[in-house]
C-alpha cells in the first residue's frame, strides 16, 4: 500500500529525469563522492521508539543539498538509492528493507521534483539558499509522510498520529541541517581547499554529537531505573506488583515481552505474568523457554542468550525452537534463595540496538535487586497481616478476625434470622498441660480445631479466641433454633481424643449470645457468650443461653460510675509512672503515666473498667487531662532539677474525636513551659483503625503542635502496615504479647524482628513493652529496637517510690547533649 506507490514515482521521475538530460552520468565521479558521504552520514544517529518499532533521523541532509547543488536529478536519486539498499542490506525483515529504499528514493525524487520546479538554485545567493532548503525539508516531509503511512496500514490511526507527533522533531533537525550545509557550501563555493577543514570539522562534530548521544542515553536510562525503582518501592502487594513493574521494564528494555515469575511459597500462589508490547493487559505466559529459567534459577545468575552472548550459544537453537530472538533471565534473591525471575525477550530496534547488550543486562539486573526486596516486603506483610488475624497453632481465625466478621455479618443480617456466636470452652486443657506437657495441650487443640470446624457447617466461621475457647459465629433462623444448633455440636465434638499414648474423653461447655437480643457489637456478642460459657460449665448439659443476670461485672461498672465522677472532680485519681529506657546504653529517657484508681469500697479497680465507664459516660477528657497535666507537672519539676525526662500519656479514639483537645494541649504546654518534643501521645493502633478517617486531622494538629505521637499495641490491629505509612507518627510500640513470648515462640520472634525492621526502615522509633526478662532484653538490643519498658526496668510506680527508684537504680551520667540518668544495672 505504501512501498509500491513510492517506487513506481520514484521510477517514473527518474526516467523523465534521464530524458531530459542524457549526459547526467558524466557526474559519476561526484555520484561516488555522494554515495560515500551519505554512507558517512550515518555516523550521526537520532532514534525514537514507536510500539515495536524504532524510527532513526540520520544527518543526510548535509550531503544531500549540496548533492543538490552540484549533481543531475537523475545521479543524486540512482546514489541515493543504492546507498539506501547498502545501508538496509543487513536489514532481517525484507519487506521493511524495501519499505526503506523506496522511502529514501521517493522522497529525494520528490526533493528534485520540487527543485526543477523552483528556478534560480545555481544562482547563488538567498534566493538559491531557499531553494535548496525547500527541497530538503520536501526531502524529509516525505520520509516522515510515508513512515506514517506505514503505522497507520499496519497498526491503526492512533498509531499512525503516534509516529507523526514523534516524527515533528525531524523537522527541527533537518533545519539544522540546512544551516550547516548552506556555510558548507558557501565555503565550497569561495575556494575548493575549503572542503579539507570543513572535513575535519564535521568529524569532530559527528564524535562529539555521538558521545553526547552516548551520554544523554545513559542518562535517560538511570532516569528512567529510578522512576521504576521507585514505583517498584512504593507497590505494597505482590499482586499490584507486576502492573507496576512489566509495562515499565518492557518500555525501559525495549524488549517485545518482559516477564515476572515468583515461586509458589506457603499460602503465596505462583506468579507468572507478562507485559507484550502493544498489549495493555498482562498475560499468563512466557515466551522464555523453561530450560532456560530452570538454569537461571537453579545457578542463581543472569543468563543472557543472543548474538552478543557468545558464553551461551548452546541456549541460542532453544530459543530459535520458541521462535526467541534473544532474551536475558536476572534471578531473583532473597538472601541466598531464588524465588523467582525477571525476564526481558526480543530487543526491538535496528540494526545498531536490534539485539540485547552487556549495558542491558546491568540495567536488568539492578531492576531485579529491587523487584526482590519488594516481593519479599509484599509477602512479609502479607505473612504478618496473616498471623494478625490467624491463630499460629490451629490456623484458625483469631479474636480480631472473627471481631470483624461479627461486624460484617451484623451489617448484612436479614429481618428473620439471627447472628448467633457459640463460645466452646474446652474441658481439662490446664490438666494436660500440666501432667502431659504443653506440647500434648496443643495436639490437643489442634485435634479440636480440625474436628469443630469438620462438624460447624460450610457457613460457619471457626475461630480460636483464646487458650482453651473456640468460638463458632453463623446465621440462625432463631435464638431457639441456635440452641439446639449449639447442643447437637457439642455433642458432636464429645468423644474420646488421642493424645500420645492416653486416649482423653473431650467435653466443652458452650455459651451462646444472639445478634440483636444480646447486643449489637461484636465484643459485646463475645463477652456476653463468655460469660454464658463460664455459667455452663457447672450445667450437666452444657449449653447456656446468655440472660443479663450474667452480667455481674458489667453492673459493677454502672455501680462506679457516679464513685468515678466524684473522684474526678476531688482528684482522687493517682498517676503512676513506669520507666522508658534506651536498650544500648541503658539511659532513662522518660516515663509512661498510667491512671490508677483505689475505690474506697471495692479497693483497687482494674484500668480497663474505669477507663471502659468513663468512655460510657462522657468523663474521658476529665480523665485524660488530669493525667496529662500530672504528667507535664512532674516534667516541670524533673527540667527544673536537671533531670529532664519525656512523658507519654495514653489517648483513647474519643479523646481524638474531640477538635478542642490540640488546643487543650498547647495550653498546658504553656502554662507548664515544657516543650512539645518532651511529651508522646500513645493511641491504640486497634481502636484508631475504626475511625481513622476522622481522627487523622486531630493526628496532623498534634503532630504541627511538636509533640510526638506513638501507635499502641502495634500488631494487634488489622491491616497496620498499610497504615503506618500514611499516619503522621514517629513511634511504633510494639504490643507486649509479642514481646513476652519471643524469648520462647519463634512465631513471635519472627514478628517482633520484622515489625522492627520494617519500621525502622519507614523512619520510627521502636519501643517494646512487656520486657520481663534478660534474654529479651538481648533479643530486643540485637534486633535494633531502640527503647524497651516493662518489668525487668520496673513496675509502675507512684511518684514517691518512683523517686526513689530514681535513686536506687540509676546514677547520673554526661553527655555531649547533657547530663542523663542512667541505670545502674537491671535486676
Amino acid at each position: 500500500m505504501v512501498t509500491g506507490p513510492l517506487a513506481i514515482v520514484t521510477i517514473v521521475a527518474t526516467t523523465i529525469f534521464w530524458i531530459n538530460d542524457t549526459d547526467w552520468y558524466k557526474a559519476w565521479p561526484q555520484g561516488l563522492l555522494l554515495l560515500c558521504a551519505f554512507l558517512i552520514a550515518f555516523v550521526g544517529v537520532f532514534n525514537f521508539t514507536i510500539k515495536r518499532n524504532i524510527f532513526t533521523v540520520f544527518l543526510t541532509d548535509i550531503p544531500l543539498l549540496l548533492a543538490f547543488y552540484f549533481l543531475p536529478p537523475t545521479m543524486v536519486i540512482l546514489m541515493v538509492g543504492v546507498a539506501s539498499l547498502l545501508i538496509q542490506f543487513r536489514t532481517a525483515a525484507v519487506t521493511k528493507r524495501w519499505f526503506n529504499v523506496a522511502k529514501s528514493s521517493a522522497a529525494v525524487t520528490f526533493a528534485c521534483i520540487a527543485l526543477a520546479a523552483l528556478p534560480g538554485v545555481h544562482g547563488g545567493g538567498p534566493a538559491a539558499w531557499a531553494v535548496l532548503a525547500a527541497a530538503v525539508f520536501v526531502n524529509t516531509l516525505v520520509e516522515l509522510l510515508s513512515i506514517t503511512g506505514v503505522m497507520g496500514a499496519v497498526q491503526g490511526l492512533r498509531s499512525a498520529m503516534d509516529a507523526l507527533l514523534a516524527g515533528v522533531p525531524a523537522l527541527g533537525i533537518s533545519a539544522v541541517n540546512v544551516a550547516i550545509s548552506l556555510v558548507i557550501l558557501a565555503a565550497i563555493t569561495a575556494t575548493k581547499w575549503s572542503v579539507v577543514p570543513l572535513a575535519v570539522l564535521i568529524v569532530a562534530l559527528a564524535l562529539v554529537q555521538r558521545s553526547f548521544t552516548e551520554f544523554f542515553r545513559q542518562h535517560r536510562t538511570l532516569s528512567d531505573v529510578y522512576e521504576l525503582t521507585k514505583a517498584v518501592r512504593n507497590e505494597s502487594t505482590t499482586s499490584g506488583l507486576p502492573d507496576a513493574l512489566l509495562g515499565r521494564v518492557q518500555a525501559l528494555m525495549r524488549a517485545e515481552y518482559a516477564t515476572l515469575w515468583v515461586a509458589a511459597q506457603g499460602r503465596n500462589p505462583e506468579v507468572l505474568l507478562t507485559a507484550r508490547v502493544e498489549n495493555e493487559a498482562l498475560l499468563d505466559l512466557s515466551p522464555v523457554p523453561v530450560a532456560v529459567r530452570m538454569q537461571a534459577t537453579a545457578d542463581g545468575t543472569t543468563v543472557a542468550v543472543g548474538p552478543r552472548f557468545p558464553d551461551t550459544e548452546n541456549l541460542r537453537p532453544t530459543l530459535r525452537e520458541f521462535r526467541v530472538k534473544d532474551a536475558i533471565v536476572v534471578p531473583l534473591r532473597s538472601g541466598q534463595t531464588v524465588i523467582g525471575t525477571l525476564e526481558v525477550v526480543n530487543r526491538i530496534g535496528d540494526s545498531r540496538t536490534r539485539t540485547f547488550r552487556d549495558a542491558d543486562v546491568q540495567v536488568l539486573e539492578t531492576i531485579a535487586a529491587h523487584v526482590a526486596v519488594a516481593v519479599e516486603n509484599s509477602r512479609l506483610v502479607d505473612r504478618l497481616r496473616y498471623d494478625a488475624y490467624h491463630d499460629r497453632l490451629t490456623g484458625l481465625p483469631n479474636r480480631r478476625r472473627v471481631t470483624d466478621a461479627l461486624a460484617e455479618s451484623v451489617k448484612v443480617r436479614a429481618e428473620d434470622e439471627v447472628v448467633a456466636v457459640l463460645l466452646f470452652d474446652v474441658d481439662g486443657q490446664r490438666d494436660v498441660n500440666e501432667s502431659m506437657g504443653h506440647g500434648a495441650g496443643d495436639k490437643l487443640l489442634a485435634q479440636v480445631a480440625e474436628k469443630l470446624r469438620g462438624i460447624a457447617g460450610p457457613g460457619a466461621l471457626v475461630g480460636r479466641i483464646g487458650g482453651d475457647e473456640f468460638v463458632v459465629t453463623l446465621r440462625a433462623e432463631s435464638t431457639d433454633a441456635t440452641v439446639r444448633l449449639a447442643t447437637e455440636m457439642r455433642e458432636q465434638l464429645r468423644g474420646s481424643m488421642t493424645v500420645g499414648a492416653l486416649t482423653l474423653d473431650l467435653d466443652t461447655a458452650v455459651g451462646v449470645s444472639v445478634y440483636p437480643d444480646h447486643g449489637g457489637e461484636p465484643e459485646m456478642l463475645l463477652q456476653r457468650a463468655e460469660l454464658a460459657a463460664n455459667a455452663a460449665k457447672v450445667l450437666p448439659y452444657g449449653v447456656q443461653l446468655f440472660h443479663p443476670a450474667l452480667e455481674s461485672r458489667a453492673v459493677r461498672r454502672l455501680g462506679i460510675a457516679s464513685d468515678l465522677r466524684q473522684a474526678l472532680e476531688n482528684n482522687e485519681l493517682d498517676v503512676y509512672f513506669q520507666p522508658k529506657v534506651t536498650l544500648a546504653d541503658r539511659h532513662l529517657v522518660g516515663v509512661e503515666c498510667l491512671a490508677r484508681w483505689t475505690h474506697p469500697a471495692h479497693g483497687e479497680v482494674a484500668p480497663e473498667d474505669f477507663v471502659a465507664v468513663a468512655e460510657h459516660t462522657g468523663q474521658l477528657s476529665r480523665l485524660t487531662e488530669q493525667v496529662l497535666t500530672a504528667g507535664l507537672r512532674r516534667c516541670r519539676e524533673w527540667a527544673d532539677a536537671d533531670r529532664p525526662l519525656s512523658i507519654a500519656v495514653n489517648l483513647s479514639v474519643r479523646t481524638l474525636l474531640d477538635s478542642r483537645f490540640p488546643d487543650q494541649v498547647a495550653e498546658l504546654l504553656e502554662r507548664y513551659g515544657v516543650a512539645a518534643a518532651q511529651v508522646t501521645f500513645e493511641i491504640s493502633e486497634p481502636g484508631m483503625l475504626g475511625d481513622i478517617e476522622r481522627v487523622l486531622p486531630t493526628l496532623y494538629r498534634l503532630r504541627d503542635l511538636g509533640v510526638r505521637l506513638s501507635v499502641d499495641d502495634f500488631g494487634t490491629g488489622a491491616s497496620s502496615l498499610s497504615y503506618l505509612r500514611q499516619w503522621p507518627v514517629h513511634e511504633v510500640k510494639i504490643d507486649d504479647s509479642f514481646v513476652q513470648g519471643m524469648a520462647t515462640d519463634s512465631g513471635d520472634l519472627a514478628i517482633v524482628r520484622a515489625v522492627v525492621s520494617l519500621s525502622r526502615e519507614f523512619g520510627l522509633t521502636v519501643v517494646a513493652e512487656g520486657v520481663e526478662s534478660e534474654l529479651t532484653l538481648d533479643l530486643l538490643e540485637e534486633m535494633g529496637c531502640e527503647i524497651g519498658q516493662g518489668y525487668l526496668f520496673s513496675r509502675p510506680l507512684p511518684y514517691e517510690r518512683l523517686e526513689a527508684w530514681f535513686s536506687a537504680q540509676t546514677e547520673p551520667e554526661s553527655t555531649p547533649t547533657g547530663e542523663v540518668r542512667r541505670l545502674r544495672a537491671v535486676i
